[in-house]
């Protein structure tokens, strides 16, 4: 269609006028056809812009569509969840809005990062792994995943829980494994990290305990989007290489073998070439990075590794450490006693003002129990009117028993 055609019927249409077709073809020396059609197109490009400048009901909601797009929410899902808000428009704006958004992340492409020497180091859990061993024992654990995103320089170690100071302890390990501290961390959004998690409209909360330790180690955190996983996808990749050890499953002897399987991985893996850098981590943190990272700050951290901790004893007159649960006489029902660890880290030592009341070796079953503690709980309770050789007996015949029960119960 001729352009100076249509600007001619414009000029008309800009005016309010509706233009002499045959007038405009003598006009343009063309078919006044020709001009009936600029004209009607012109009339239908008025429409849809008058159409767009109009408010959609789904403006307001559209910064949470956004929202609930990251997180792979379906069209439908999001059109219940804005009812609930105060949408009364219809499903089929939702999900034409929503294929158009999809449509659009998809031709996005993602930028790839360039990393500075020093700069930053990323932070994950592989969680809840299983493996069995060669007696047929359950070892269900953790892996504490840290990588220097420069050189790929990686940490790895095994652990049963993830508490505060489970993840300070790897930290600190890390550092010490890597030659020292870079000026940033990323983390997820673990609970032991921030108490506020980072979203499209609120800002991340640390927790203050963490925060502290950040400020003493001197390095920056920093708290990825959920569902975010290209923000800290070196670390993301270094998780699902984890899978290398499933074929350990029924060829291990202890928990001892399987820790010692986990830093053998983490060795192999510094050696190993890195697709992203072309290079081996080891090679180039030694080469590049090693000298950009800042030393290890040892007294400041010092508060947050005491070895002696504290504990209310439960009405089941058991203590808990790192998820497990170890008997003590249970006189101590109700009162504070402190937890030490042998220094072979083999056994744990439970203390009341000052004096040891009880020993257990260190496990990773549920529930420990000393036979004479158990005698004591049986005693105080169900079996209070029965005779001291029936509760040995019973405690002879149906410890693992009772452990089994035990475990059921605190799942």
């Amino acid at each position: 269609m001729r352009k100076d055609v249509r600007e001619g019927v414009k000029k008309f249409m800009i005016d309010g006028i509706k233009p002499n077709f045959a007038a405009l073809a003598r006009q343009y020396g063309c078919d006044y056809r020709t001009v009936k059609a600029a004209y009607a197109a012109e009339s239908q490009n008025t429409e849809e812009q008058k159409r767009m400048s109009r408010p959609s009901k789904l403006d307001e909601f559209k910064p949470i569509i956004h929202d609930k797009l990251e997180i792979q929410c379906s069209a439908y899902s999001i059109f219940k969840f804005l009812q609930k808000k105060g949408y009364d428009g219809s499903y089929s704006l939702v999900k034409q809005y929503c294929r158009k958004e999809k449509g659009t992340r998809q031709k996005q492409a993602t930028v790839r990062v360039t990393h500075t020497p020093g700069l930053a180091g990323q932070v994950d859990w592989k969680e809840d792994m299983t493996l069995i061993s060669q007696h047929g024992e359950i070892f269900r654990f953790n892996i504490f995943l840290y990588v220097l995103s420069f050189s790929r320089k990686k940490y790895i170690t095994l652990t049963f829980d993830r508490h505060q100071d489970t993840l300070f302890k790897c930290l600190d390990d890390a550092f010490h494994h890597t030659g020292g501290v870079p000026r940033e961390i990323w983390f997820d959004n673990m609970r032991t990290v921030v108490d506020q998690p980072r979203t499209q409209y609120n800002k991340v909360v640390f927790n203050q305990r963490f925060y502290a330790f950040s400020k003493d180690a001197d390095f920056q955190p920093i708290a990825c989007r959920p569902y975010r996983p290209q923000t800290k996808g070196i670390v993301e990749a270094l998780a699902r290489t984890m899978n290398r050890l499933r074929v350990y499953n029924h060829e291990f002897e202890d928990s001892v073998e399987l820790i010692h399987i986990v830093h053998d991985l983490c060795h192999e893996l510094n050696m190993e070439i890195s697709q992203a850098t072309d290079a081996i981590p080891d090679e180039l943190w030694q080469a590049k990075e090693k000298e950009h990272l800042h030393s290890l700050p040892e007294d400041l951290l010092n508060p947050y590794f005491e070895d002696q901790l504290t504990r209310v004893v439960s009405k089941e007159a058991m203590v808990q450490f790192r998820k497990c649960k170890y008997s003590v006489d249970p006189q101590y029902i109700g009162k504070t006693v402190e937890i030490e660890l042998s220094e072979t880290e083999e056994n744990i030592h439970i203390h009341y003002n000052g004096e040891m009341i009880r020993s257990h070796p260190l496990t990773t079953q549920r529930l420990n129990y000393n036979q004479a503690d158990m005698f004591n709980i049986l005693k105080s309770d169900v079996f209070a009117s029965r005779p001291d050789d029936d509760i040995h007996n019973y405690i002879h015949e149906s410890l693992q028993l009772y452990d089994a029960l035990g475990d059921d119960a605190n799942e």
